[in-house]
């Protein structure tokens, strides 16, 4: 189980897989999950990916099995997320990435290729705004003063599975798939998820779009309840280098509902950018 401890820094975890082969020198797709999630929202994606990229999953500080070694309310900042990543590019000795970004893992990709440019080869966004709306915000609160205090009232699996019902799976959707992600996400520090809400309804990517220089796919929800036609209007006007798909899906959790169609689009836009075959 791999961590990355620093001296005065949050110890990151992270997990590495790798199906290559072993003569060749294969590239490397970096997942990022979204706000409440960890790395283990990605194993579905694994098994398309690994065959022909390696593939690096980080746990963000204080999510997942990463600690809470640091005060949540002074150590969540987007410029301490785009150090973590870039911490873990160089220990793993990796000059650039594929990078995947899920929700606000997303929005965390178009900052780092911005600010970042040598380390991003591609970027792939999966439901990823740029920014949250209002309304949003609002409806994450279940009738308390605020999504803080729906959190502390609630705990993070209640509030978690009322986000299932509100915005991220569809009717049908099999229980069994409900419980483990309400489960999953309600393994979360309540502090911790707090702290990054904060930061999630403040951050915006918009201002950071015109210096994005990778190539960028987009893999999004039709008429998403997150994701708006105002958001996907932010992406064509400020991406220069836009690929934009849109999936049979109408709500949010695209990633967990469609992993190998999401896999798949990824695997192969890195692939055509590196140019070559990612089949046999």
């Amino acid at each position: 189980m791999p961590f990355l401890k620093r001296q005065g820094k949050p110890t990151l975890h992270y997990l590495l897989d790798d199906y290559t082969d072993p003569w060749k020198n294969a590239g490397t797709v970096f997942l990022q999950h979204g706000y409440g999630r960890s790395a283990q929202f990605w194993y579905s994606w694994v098994p398309y990916l690994s065959r022909f990229y390696k593939v690096v999953r980080l746990d963000l500080r204080g999510f997942g099995q990463s600690p809470v070694d640091f005060d949540p309310d002074t150590g969540i900042t987007l410029e301490g997320h785009m150090e973590d990543v870039v911490a873990l590019l160089d220990h793993l000795g990796l000059e650039s990435v594929h990078y995947c970004g899920e929700s606000f893992g997303g929005i965390l990709g178009m900052v780092l290729a911005a600010t970042h440019p040598r380390r991003v080869r591609t970027l792939s966004l999966v439901a990823s705004p740029v920014n949250l709306h209002r309304k949003h915000l609002e409806s994450t609160a279940f009738g308390y003063a605020s999504r803080e205090e729906a959190l502390r009232k609630m705990g993070a699996r209640k509030w978690a599975a009322a986000m299932n019902d509100l915005n991220r799976f569809p009717p049908g959707t099999d229980p069994a798939l409900l419980e483990w992600f309400a489960s999953e996400m309600g393994k979360n520090n309540v502090d911790v998820l707090c702290a990054q809400y904060r930061l999630h309804a403040s951050a915006s990517a918009k201002d950071h779009l015109p210096r994005i220089e990778a190539p960028v796919l987009g893999l999004y929800p039709t008429s998403g309840p997150i994701t708006t036609d105002e958001q996907e209007k932010l992406l064509r006007a400020g991406i220069r280098n836009l690929r934009l798909i849109h999936l049979p899906v109408k709500t949010h959790a695209v990633a967990t509902l469609m992993p190998a169609t999401c896999a798949q689009h990824v695997l192969h836009f890195a692939a055509q950018h590196d140019g070559i075959p990612c089949h046999e």
